[in-house]
């Protein structure tokens, strides 16, 4: 099973754009909407959900007023100010981290089991499908990232599925961390901006200390053509591929209105624009193909060479 995880080092570069137009080009694949806290691929794809799990995040506190006296030690060591002067908890500022369970000499606060947001199994016209919503307020969502994760690898088994699609989070923090380890390659998109590159950069240095294949591609490279030749250089002195240059475009945005992919969408669209730009993803395809057979051949040469070691 090979896994593609694509990603962008802010929101807006159109990952989701680039997985859904994926999952029309691929066969046998399950796609992983790992942007919990925004999750638009259902936008476009429009799931039909089989099957729903709680995650569990960090403890509410919860303070028994039979058992309080009133004493203000829990308020005043909160830090977050989630403890209220009438000693309720106001939920979405308590942080669970039990503070004020160790520091109530009554014993009167304890954590209860607070759900932070739900997992669903899916199928759409594509195949099966993992997604995920995190509640107002949350902060579990690497916890929730990883059973999206789990849950698209129990599809794949399920349906004898040989690719995973994951529409990763924007940024570099413990949510990305969460969609790209163990992936085979990662697809990191960039804008022609100063801080496009900036975040390019820092997403590249994080799929390197991961030590993924990771190629690049720039999108709206037209709107700053000086920019994207940096981009450029820089993922040539970086050693990093750079497959393809996508046009700013409106198609996107009309092929989304029309919960369509864009291969879909220049289909029957009947203009040149979105032919060109579907083209483009389709040879984007291509290479990213190329490159995870690449990888599987090198795995299984890998282990072969292995099991012929004395």
């Amino acid at each position: 099973m090979r896994k593609l995880a694509i990603i962008s080092g802010k929101g807006g570069c159109g990952k989701t754009t680039i997985t859904a137009a994926f999952s029309s080009l691929s066969e046998n694949a399950v796609l992983a909407d790992c942007d919990v806290d925004a999750s638009d691929l259902p936008l476009i794809l429009k799931p039909q959900v089989i099957e729903s799990e709680d995650c569990l995040g960090l403890g509410l506190a919860s303070i028994d007023p039979e058992l309080c006296n009133g004493c203000g030690i829990c308020l005043e060591m909160c830090r977050f100010g989630a403890v209220l002067e009438n000693f309720t908890i106001n939920p979405y500022s308590c942080e669970g981290c039990a503070v004020c369970t160790v520091v109530c000499p009554e014993n009167a606060v304890s954590l209860i089991p607070r759900v932070s947001g739900q997992v669903f199994s899916s199928i759409t016209r594509f195949g099966p499908m993992a997604h995920a919503k995190l509640g107002t307020g949350e902060e579990a969502s690497g916890k929730l990232v990883n059973m999206v994760r789990k849950k698209a690898e129990e599809l794949a088994d399920e349906y004898s599925c040989k690719l995973i699609l994951i529409d990763g989070p924007p940024g570099t923090g413990c949510p990305v961390v969460a969609a790209i380890t163990g992936t085979d390659l990662v697809l990191v998109l960039s804008e022609p901006t100063v801080s496009g590159l900036h975040d390019l950069k820092r997403a590249i240095k994080l799929t390197s200390h991961f030590r993924i294949p990771t190629v690049a591609c720039i999108n709206k490279y037209d709107i700053n053509e000086k920019k994207s030749l940096e981009i450029e250089a820089f993922c040539k002195k970086s050693g990093i591929p750079l497959l393809a240059r996508l046009p700013y475009t409106d198609i996107t945005t009309e092929a989304m209105m029309k919960e369509e992919t864009i291969i879909e969408y220049s289909a029957h669209s009947g203009t040149s624009g979105a032919a060109e730009f579907a083209n483009i993803v389709r040879k984007l395809w291509s290479e990213i193909e190329t490159r995870l057979l690449e990888t599987s051949q090198k795995e299984l040469y890998s282990k072969t060479l292995k099991a012929w070691e004395p």
